[in-house]
């Protein structure tokens, strides 16, 4: 098949020629995927909202022009199984977003592709699509750093899937001069190309805000304000006496009211004692006291309190599954306000979450806002939350009862912990396991300790720090003691599975030891299970790790299940494993109290007990299940 397609690409093929009927239903077809790759390559400059709007605008301006018109394509531009329709539409859209992304001349003339689109229009309201996780993020700033041919070759490889040399042609179809150096610049950027195709990309899937509400009712004219007042007073001449209009006692949309003004009112924010958390009967994110330089910033706040009820187009919003990002329904309550590094960073609780507002310093757009869901917080839940990323590292402010901070790496146990130096809370930067690229190496954990003990956390990318734990999960305790560390030791780098899902805790169950069937030693049977803030959405992972080897493997995985939870403290999972000799053996355990395992299917075998050995064919697929002493039955985590 290689030696195949080498030879066609060798071959000359001629160029085919696309009617508009053809290129109309290329398009309509493909025109979610063709949508997507305009908004990839415009530049980043107008705003989401804008670069939205032209990306539709440049699709539906792609097909030919005239009914009988027809257009020759290159051969090597040919994708989606060769139909040369969505070859020709997705060069045009290619074309046009290039043109968009040059930079505009004195006396030159302006294309199409430089001017704000005439259609679509949306008149009153702000899409754009929907928030992704901290990689899309990034992702999204590495592209903006990129030129227009620099972030379509990196587009043209990871969405389309095309190998350079089709990439190449491509672009010089397209009118890029230098596509080896567009090529040269995409491999800057180390980011896997599966998070193109995530909801932070899509420009069809899209959420809804209102535009400038103050902007808007200044500039009303006044033939308008007459008219809308004419339209009211005839509403209310038309009421019954002392009654309602059809809506009750609501206010009108998006009409100013009392308890959304104090909610936007910096001097009526939440301001806690720094004592207050030594006699509150809470111990959680309530009794924070607001720490950082700059609390008695006004204008600061008041614009991290706008932001939070109405963000911008140029705003990032992030939030984690389950998260609202409405604005609060009432004053918030301060928990940090100071500079992190290059930015002035804001954290806000409203009881339910953490917003965390985030601007540059030098002035430049490019401002964040993060929520996390954070009700139902207890002291060892409200440990730390994350002030800022940046070079590899991450800053953390910590609860005010937190009397020390350290580094640890999960993959090196019997190291000790590195001291960090607390600042008003604040700790240095640590080395963040989500910023890191390349091979799993190390794990770094953040080790908290006050009056009631040591508690271990990591950062999953998200603004709250996920809490570890170990042991079986009716009677799981923080994993700050030497086993609960040896636990999770192998185990550590399957904790980048759970990333930007919300996770609350994680805790590591060591639920069997199975002799090797070669006698080369034990392999350990461990489950991980990451429960969530919303409560939907934990995720259980079987493990094993064979006697001599650094890393466990994953080998079973459930989403949204009971197993290896405080609700079914049970597990059982199996794993086609290779000798020494060159045997296979289909192995599987469960947990205690597990009284009989069989397994059917391409392997057919029974044993009692909690483990099961038996010889199998490589690539042979079975089905466990397992009888508790009970006699309910158990199903194999898949």
């Amino acid at each position: 098949m290689q030696s195949q397609d080498v030879a066609n690409r060798q071959a000359p093929v001629p160029a085919p020629a696309v009617g508009v009927e053809q290129a109309e239903a290329a398009l309509v077809e493909h025109y979610p995927r063709l949508v997507r790759l305009a908004y990839l390559v415009l530049p980043h400059g107008p705003g989401r909202g804008r670069r939205v709007l032209a990306a539709h605008a440049l699709t539906q301006r792609a097909l030919p022009r005239g009914r009988r018109s027809s257009s020759v394509i290159p051969a090597q531009s040919t994708g989606r199984d060769g139909d040369p329709g969505y070859a020709f539409v997705r060069l045009q859209v290619l074309r046009t977003a290039l043109e968009a992304a040059l930079p505009l001349r004195r006396r030159a003339w302006l294309t199409r592709s430089q001017l704000p689109p005439l259609l679509p229009q949306v008149w009153g309201l702000r899409l754009f699509p929907h928030s992704g996780g901290a990689e899309e993020l990034a992702l999204d700033q590495r592209l903006a750093a990129l030129s227009g041919p620099g972030r379509a070759a990196y587009v043209l490889r990871g969405l389309e899937k095309l190998p350079d040399a089709d990439v190449r042609a491509l672009l010089t179809a397209a009118g890029v001069a230098d596509p080896d150096a567009a090529l040269k610049e995409a491999d800057g950027i180390p980011a896997p190309y599966t998070l193109l195709g995530s909801a932070e990309f899509d420009p069809c899937s899209l959420q809804v805000r209102p535009t400038d509400l103050m902007r808007r009712r200044q500039h009303t004219n006044a033939a308008l304000a007459a008219a809308a007042a004419l339209a009211v007073c005839g509403a209310l001449i038309a009421l019954p006496r002392g009654g309602w209009g059809a809506d009750g006692p609501a206010a009108p949309v998006y009409a100013r009211n009392p308890a959304a003004e104090a909610a936007l009112d910096p001097a009526r924010l939440v301001r806690i004692s720094p004592t207050a958390w030594r006699t509150a009967a809470r111990t959680d994110f309530s009794v924070w006291p607001a720490r950082g330089g700059l609390t008695r910033d006004t204008a600061l706040l008041r614009r991290a309190l706008s932001v939070w009820a109405r963000p911008g187009e140029t705003v990032k919003v992030s939030a984690t599954p389950g998260t609202q990002t409405g604005g609060p329904a009432g004053p918030p309550q301060l928990l940090y306000a100071g500079l992190v590094d290059n930015a002035r960073v804001v954290i806000l609780y409203d009881g339910l979450r953490i917003a965390r507002y985030a601007e540059p310093t030098d002035g430049t757009q490019g401002a964040a806002l993060d929520f996390a869901r954070v009700d139902g917080a207890r002291k060892a839940d409200a440990g730390a939350l994350v002030l800022g990323r940046a070079d590899g590292n991450v800053r953390f402010l910590t609860a005010p009862w937190v009397q020390k901070a350290a580094e640890r790496d999960l993959m090196k146990p019997g190291a000790g912990a590195m001291d960090l130096d607390l600042a008003d809370g604040v700790t240095a930067p640590l080395g963040s396991p989500v910023l890191r690229t390349g091979a799993c190496t190390s794990w770094n954990a953040l080790q908290l300790t006050d009056d009631s003990g040591t508690r271990l956390a990591t950062d999953l990318g998200e603004l709250v720090p996920a809490r570890l734990t170990s042991g079986r999960p009716t009677k799981a305790g923080d994993a700050s003691g030497a086993q609960a560390l040896h636990t999770w030791a192998p185990f550590a780098c399957s904790l980048a599975q759970e990333r930007s899902a919300g996770v609350r805790t994680v805790n590591a169950w060591s639920f069997a030891d199975q002799p090797l069937p070669d006698g080369s030693g034990e392999g350990t049977w461990v489950c991980t299970r990451a429960e969530t803030w919303r409560g939907g959405g934990s995720a259980a992972l079987a493990q094993f790790q064979t006697a001599g080897s650094r890393h466990g493997v994953i080998v079973a995985k459930g989403k949204d299940v009971t197993a290896c939870g405080p609700r079914d403290p049970h597990v059982l999972a199996g794993v086609l494993w290779k000798a020494g000799t060159g045997n296979w053996y289909l192995l599987a355990a469960g947990s205690r109290g597990t009284a009989s395992i069989r397994t059917t299917g391409g392997v057919t075998a029974s044993a009692q007990g909690n483990l099961l050995a038996v010889k199998a064919e490589q690539g042979a697929r079975a089905d466990l299940k397992g009888t508790l002493d009970d006699g309910t039955p158990v199903n194999g985590l898949r």
